[in-house]
């Protein structure tokens, strides 16, 4: 058995089973990926795929313990390879994080300005996507940290560390209607179009949540994943804008009116997630306490060490976090 073996069936099972995108991914050739999977399934006497002719359909019921474990021999390799980084030079290596288009947009540039300055041998890679597949990313330990606000709670093996908590305003062309009011209600808002996040993007929930506990079914004009995107069809009148109060800028966004919404929806927590068998470098240590000072090396080892996601909210519970 290899270690080659293993990364190539881990990889296939990532890949939906598609071996040539695997290859591509690998740079190596689907003949050898292929090749090398036989060889695995031939010393252990059994198929980790199930086959339609040369096209692997699923894997078996074996297939999917060992792929399971073969992940976490991968995680702890990559490890073993981090530790010895951080006794050679802990401030060089590669720091890579998923993460969504508001949180790249609006929250991270100004810590990684104070980051790089910090560690300039740190090679930085940041991926954008939706929650469910940066989450996913940190869970396969394709990236060493996710940031966003939904989905990472489906993932069993991230630990979620509060960072702060943020709310939404409500954007409008100057000389709205809504603007005339000094406390606007839902009611009102859910007279107009909306223009908002997309489902599972940005705190979504915490907005489809408070129109259906009020019984309202607001029409939906346009959603997109990124605010500038709801910004520039609120200008063009296609609707009322919601996004998070961060997105608003108030010398780039000076023709529109941000009304603030914490009385009509509840606050969204923005969360960085680790896997939690992970080794964690000493400059990640400091990206997440420059991201969010609360979170010292501390805690965040505490907060490692726990399984129960209620020991999690214990944990945190009396730390008031800041407020975006």
């Amino acid at each position: 058995m290899k270690l080659q073996q293993l990364r190539y069936i881990w990889e296939v099972a990532q890949h939906e089973l598609n071996v040539s995108a695997t290859a591509d991914s690998l740079y190596t050739s689907q003949p050898g990926i292929s090749k090398q999977i036989r060889l695995l399934e031939d010393e252990l006497g059994m198929p980790i795929f199930a086959r339609n002719g040369k096209h692997l359909t699923e894997l078996t019921a074996a297939g999917q313990q060992i792929v399971a474990i073969a992940g976490e021999i991968l995680g702890k390799v990559q490890d073993i390879k981090h530790i010895a980084q951080e006794h050679r030079d802990n401030k060089v290596g590669s720091l890579s994080i998923a993460t969504t288009h508001t949180q790249a947009r609006y929250a991270l540039p100004s810590v990684i300005k104070e980051f790089m300055h910090r560690y300039p041998g740190i090679k930085l890679n940041i991926n954008q996507g939706t929650p469910m597949q940066i989450s996913e990313q940190a869970s396969r330990g394709v990236v060493d940290m996710c940031i966003a606000t939904e989905a990472m709670e489906l993932f069993e093996n991230l630990v979620m560390l509060p960072c702060y908590q943020w709310n939404r305003c409500v954007l409008v062309p100057t000389g709205h209607p809504l603007t005339q009011t000094e406390s606007f209600t839902l009611n009102e808002v859910a007279k107009y179009p909306l223009v908002t996040y997309t489902f599972g993007f940005t705190g979504r929930s915490q907005l489809d949540e408070a129109f259906d506990k009020a019984g309202l079914h607001p029409r939906l004009a346009l959603t997109a994943v990124d605010a500038d995107v709801i910004k520039t069809y609120v200008r063009l009148g296609l609707g009322v804008g919601i996004v998070a109060k961060m997105a608003y800028d108030p010398v780039v966004d000076a023709d529109l009116a941000p009304l603030d919404a914490s009385h009509l929806f509840g606050p969204s927590t923005t969360k960085i997630c680790l896997r939690r068998d992970m080794f964690i470098r000493s400059f990640i240590y400091e990206f997440i306490r420059i991201f969010a000072p609360h979170l010292t090396r501390e805690l965040v080892d505490q907060a490692m060490e726990l399984r129960e996601k209620r020991d999690l909210d214990t944990l945190f519970k009396n730390i008031a976090l800041p407020v975006h």
